[in-house]
C-alpha cells in the first residue's frame, strides 16, 4: 500500500467511514421495506392470488436520496455526510419536517469506528476486512433496532466472509472459524429453546443465532463467551437506562442484535487489551 503516515490512513478511513455511513442509512431504511414487498409478492404468487400490481419501494442503489416525507430529491450539498444535516439544522430544506437523528449518528458512527479499525490494524488487508466487518455490523444493528429483524441478506455474507478469510488465516484458522460458527449458532439456539420450553415465549430471534455464528467465524469460539457476556452487560445497562428514563416499557421486547454487534466489534478491536487487563485484575497468568 501507499507509504503514508498512520495518521493519514486513520483520517482517510474516518472520511471513508462517513461516506459509507451515508450509504448505510439507505440500507437501514430501504432494505427492510424492499424485503417486505418481496415477501408480500412471493406470498401472493404462492397462494395464486391475484392482486393489483404493487409499487416496489425505492431500491438501495439506483434511486437517488430524497426526503422520506415530501419525497423531494435532495441536493448534493444536502447529502454531505454529517455536515449536510448540521447545515440544514436537522430539517428538510423543502418541507421543513425534522430529519431523524439516525442519519448523522450512523454517519458519525461509521467514521469513528472506521478510524479505530485502521488505528488498530494499520494500512493492511486485515484493516480492509475489518472495515467491511464494521460496516455490516452497523447496518445489521440499525435494521434490528428499527424493525427487530436481522436480515439473512447481511447475516449470511458476514458469516461466509469470516469463513473464507479463515482460509487465508487472516484472523483465525479454518477449523477455528468453523467451530466458532457452529458453537455461536448452537449456543443461542439452545438458550432460545430452553427459554421457550420454560416460559412459552420467544426470547430472541433466529437472526441473533446467525449473527453470533458470524462473529464466531471471524474470531473463533474463544471470543463467544466474552461477546455474550459483554452484550448482556450492554443490554442490561441500556435497557435499564431506558426504563428509568421512561422511554421504554418493560413488556415491550428490545432487539438484542445491536448489543451482540457492539460486543462483537469491541472484542474484535480490543479483545486482547481487555483480556490482558482482566487477567491483571484477577491475578490470572
Amino acid at each position: 500500500m501507499l507509504e503514508l503516515p498512520l495518521w493519514a490512513w486513520i483520517l482517510a478511513a474516518g472520511v471513508l467511514g462517513l461516506l459509507v455511513g451515508s450509504f448505510l442509512n439507505v440500507v437501514i431504511l430501504r432494505l427492510p421495506e424492499r424485503m417486505k414487498a418481496e415477501w408480500r409478492r412471493d406470498a401472493l404468487d404462492t397462494l395464486e392470488m391475484s392482486s393489483e400490481e404493487q409499487t416496489m419501494p425505492p431500491g438501495i442503489v439506483r434511486e437517488p436520496s430524497h426526503c422520506p416525507h415530501c419525497k423531494h430529491p435532495l441536493a448534493v450539498k444536502d447529502n454531505i455526510p454529517l455536515f449536510g444535516w448540521l447545515l440544514l439544522g436537522g430539517r428538510c430544506r423543502y418541507c421543513k419536517v425534522p430529519i431523524s437523528i439516525q442519519y448523522p449518528l450512523v454517519e458519525l458512527l461509521g467514521g469513528v469506528l472506521s478510524a479505530v479499525v485502521v488505528w488498530k490494524f494499520g494500512p493492511t488487508w486485515p484493516a480492509v476486512a475489518g472495515l467491511v466487518f464494521t460496516w455490516m455490523l452497523i447496518a445489521l444493528s440499525g435494521i434490528d433496532f428499527r424493525t427487530q429483524y436481522l436480515p439473512d441478506q447481511l447475516n449470511y455474507p458476514l458469516l461466509w466472509m469470516g469463513l473464507l478469510l479463515s482460509v487465508l488465516s487472516m484472523f483465525v484458522l479454518p477449523a477455528t472459524a468453523i467451530i466458532g460458527a457452529a458453537i455461536g449458532y448452537l449456543s443461542l439456539w439452545s438458550v432460545y429453546w430452553l427459554f421457550k420450553l420454560l416460559t412459552g415465549k420467544e426470547g430472541m430471534g433466529y437472526g441473533d443465532f446467525k449473527l453470533l455464528a458470524a462473529l464466531g467465524a471471524w474470531m473463533g469460539p474463544t471470543a463467544l463467551l466474552p461477546v455474550v457476556l459483554l452484550s448482556s452487560l450492554i443490554g442490561a445497562l441500556v435497557g435499564g437506562a431506558l426504563i428509568l428514563l421512561r422511554k421504554h416499557e418493560r413488556d415491550i421486547p428490545m432487539p438484542f442484535g445491536p448489543f451482540i454487534a457492539a460486543a462483537g466489534w469491541t472484542w474484535f478491536v480490543a479483545g486482547d487489551w481487555l483480556w490482558q487487563h482482566y487477567a491483571q485484575l484477577t491475578g490470572m497468568r
